[in-house]
């Protein structure tokens, strides 16, 4: 109890490192896009017809702090980002926590649904494949995984699009329907994005689907053939607990520590397919402030919160694996 007890305070401080060095990482960035909050701003006014003189620019960044210390500003922001504040939208002048509102909560949900969809059909299914000797099975699964990782996500968003609008005359678009879109929250709101959060969670889902099913078969193949499988079927052990109580329960750890970058490589997806099915949350808003509006506090903080996001997954299924297998503890904990 008390090596496990280290081990968890162990990784969290890990964890806490890794969010510390990424902020830094993020800021820096941050502060390497040419023209600072100020100038942007004040050009961005200055195209809806305002006057900006350089004197002008020059008060705006004094009051945003601008004219501070790197470390200080750093250090500012970091102390923010961690109790949720990061501070005003360099264009939209809004604070970006009231900005981002429950957008960013609803991009994770979307992003861990997928993923819990993904391995929730891939690793009863891959176990399962993997000690078959049905041809059909074996062959058919690798062609969804072929076709899985072969096609983009918005391409299969589009499909569906296409599709619907054409014989059922509905696009499929949008997270809420009119009546919701912009209520309060309430059981018929929630209600109403579950009705249509499926196209997202199965769009963002197929392709980690095929990603998931062609690791745990990989995983599953390795297991299977090393020789403590072999003894214990040479003791008698056959069947499903044979195939369960130990290849299963090997694969699982390479499996559970990878949810982490699966859930990134989902995140990385969702913008995409939030163009296109006209999704208003984060992944939607990352790319108004990356590609449109230039706003980089905007997509620091929602680069920063996602990361939070992975750090966090990442630090609850280190402590999960060594709750169930000792070995874990002792690779950190001497």
């Amino acid at each position: 109890m008390v090596n496990f007890a280290r081990f968890v305070v162990t990784r969290a401080v890990l964890a806490m490192i890794t969010l510390i060095i990424v902020s830094l990482v993020v800021f820096s960035l941050m502060e390497l896009v040419p023209g600072d909050c100020a100038e942007r701003y004040l050009a961005f006014k200055n195209t809806q017809g305002s006057g900006i003189s350089a004197a002008d620019i020059e008060n705006e960044r004094i009051r945003l702090g601008l004219d501070r210390p790197f470390l200080e500003r750093w250090g500012k922001w970091i102390v923010g980002a961690f109790q949720g504040e990061f501070g005003d939208s360099c264009i939209l002048r809004v604070n970006i926590a009231q900005l981002l509102g429950d957008k960013f909560w609803i991009s994770l949900g979307l992003c861990l649904a997928s993923l819990m969809l993904a391995y929730a059909i891939a690793l009863p299914v891959g176990i399962i494949a993997t000690a078959s000797d049905n041809a059909v099975l074996n062959n058919s699964l690798r062609l969804f995984s072929y076709l899985g990782l072969a096609m983009p996500n918005f391409l299969l968003a589009l499909m569906i699009m296409l599709f619907s609008t054409v014989y059922f005359g509905d696009t499929l678009t949008g997270l809420f329907s009119a009546q919701y879109r912009d209520a309060d929250w309430s059981w018929g709101r929630v209600m109403d994005l579950l009705s249509n959060a499926w196209l997202p969670i199965f769009i963002l889902g197929w392709s980690a689907t095929a990603f998931a099913l062609q690791t745990v078969r990989a995983l599953m193949s390795d297991e299977i053939g090393k020789l403590y499988v072999t003894a214990a079927s040479a003791r008698g052990v056959h069947g499903r607990k044979l195939l369960w109580n130990y290849p299963a329960r090997h694969a699982l750890g390479p499996i559970v520590n990878s949810l982490g970058f699966d859930l990134n490589r989902i995140f990385n997806e969702l913008p995409i397919v939030a163009l296109i099915l006209t999704l208003t949350e984060a992944g939607a808003l990352l790319i108004e402030a990356l590609a449109r509006s230039n706003d980089q506090q905007l997509a620091g903080a929602i680069i920063f919160l996602l990361t939070a996001s992975i750090v966090t997954l990442n630090f609850l299924t280190d402590v999960m694996l060594a709750a169930l297998d000792p070995r874990v503890r002792k690779s950190i904990v001497r």
